[in-house]
């Protein structure tokens, strides 16, 4: 079984779940907690991202707010909560150097850890498996979008 899938040089693991409009992720974890992230394809369309902010450990997000908040130099958006729940750890990494996640969106350049409250219910929203790959086909044919890794 393939771990990834590959389309115009963008990375989509299979593992994973997507909300393919704001090109997050969501991974579960084996302790029950959640960590997101943006997609390969999100920080293409970021550009090389400079500043980074994430809300403080212990902080409540409702699903759909914003979790953290990213800046490039022609980009600045909230990533939002894919999940209801606490703020359990965020990636100091990415708020001392942002452009980790340009170099490495899935591994290094997480961005949050999130205990949900109702992870089944949130998790309605999210894609997963071929359906996630012909939407983010979708995307990535709509916004014509190549990636590369910035270095």
């Amino acid at each position: 079984m393939e771990k990834e899938w590959e389309y115009n040089g963008c990375i989509i693991p299979l593992d994973l779940y997507y909300e393919i409009e704001t090109q997050t992720w969501l991974r579960i974890n084996e302790d029950g907690t959640v960590t997101m992230g943006l997609t390969d394809v999100g920080q293409v369309r970021a550009g090389r991202l400079l500043h980074a902010r994430i809300k403080d450990v212990g902080k409540y997000i409702k699903k759909g707010k914003p979790v953290a908040s990213l800046e490039s130099g022609k980009w600045a958006g909230p990533i939002n909560a894919l999940v209801e729940g606490e703020v359990v750890e965020r990636n100091e990494k990415v708020l001392e150097q942002p452009d980790i996640i340009n170099y490495d969106p899935y591994g290094e350049g997480w961005i949050v850890r999130m205990k949900p409250v109702d992870l089944e219910r949130d998790l309605k929203d999210l894609l997963y498996g071929p359906q996630a790959i012909e939407k983010m086909r979708e995307y990535i044919d709509e916004w014509d979008i190549i990636c590369m890794r910035c270095t």
